[in-house]
């Protein structure tokens, strides 16, 4: 298989860090829409990331299709996510609320970074940063309702929604820093500390 989409957009880096916790073997593509347009569309016509190249040439796209499929291949032993019930529900909740995160913290780098200062309605950034700022408050939000021991979102091991959560932080920091103060979202730090240290994100660092 082939991953395509460079590691400092948050929603290729899940996908690849997703391979590697499960164990498939992929090469990874390190292509983005701007440096490297011709080859981003060759596999995908809207001009996104990430895509997963099958070995059979079947392209995926959209993370969150790409993991569905992935976690199917690892099997319902190894998901990262339940195939039925109240469990699957509240992982997909948080993995909603941490997938939206990272597209308006992708939404605040456009307007900061590439977009002509001449062209910055800054209402609309202050609601966008707000809004990133608010999901990042629900997920700490979550993590503080937690009447388990551990470092993660729901009891037992680690989720999709933990991924998310700390791939949507750390995408934040990496693109946006300052936007979160340190110590503002303890707990969702905590839980970035915890997951950064495991190989499948070490393998998966974003440029």
């Amino acid at each position: 298989m082939e991953l395509i989409g460079y590691y400092a957009s948050p929603f290729a880096r899940r996908v690849g860090i997703t391979l590697h916790l499960y164990g498939i073997p992929f090469t990874h593509r390190p292509f983005g829409p701007r440096p490297d347009p011709e080859e981003v569309r060759a596999r995908n016509p809207l001009g996104r990331i990430p895509s997963l190249v099958l070995d059979s040439g079947e392209v995926l796209i959209d993370s969150l299709m790409i993991i569905d499929f992935l976690d199917e291949l690892a099997g319902p032993q190894r998901a990262l996510i339940p195939a039925s019930g109240e469990r699957r529900w509240q992982v997909n909740r948080l993995v909603a609320l941490a997938h939206g995160t990272a597209e308006k913290s992708i939404a605040v780098f456009y307007e900061r970074i590439r977009r002509p200062p001449s062209h910055v309605w800054q209402p609309w950034l202050d609601k966008l940063e707000s809004q990133c700022l608010d999901g990042l408050a629900a997920l700490e939000a979550a993590l503080a309702a937690r009447t388990h021991a551990g470092p993660w979102l729901l009891p037992g091991d680690m989720t999709h929604a933990d991924v998310a959560a700390a791939v949507a932080l750390q995408g934040i920091n990496f693109d946006l820093p300052g936007l979160v103060p340190p110590g503002r979202f303890r707990r969702l730090e905590a839980l970035s500390a915890e997951a950064a240290v495991l190989p499948a994100f070490a393998a998966a660092v974003p440029i």
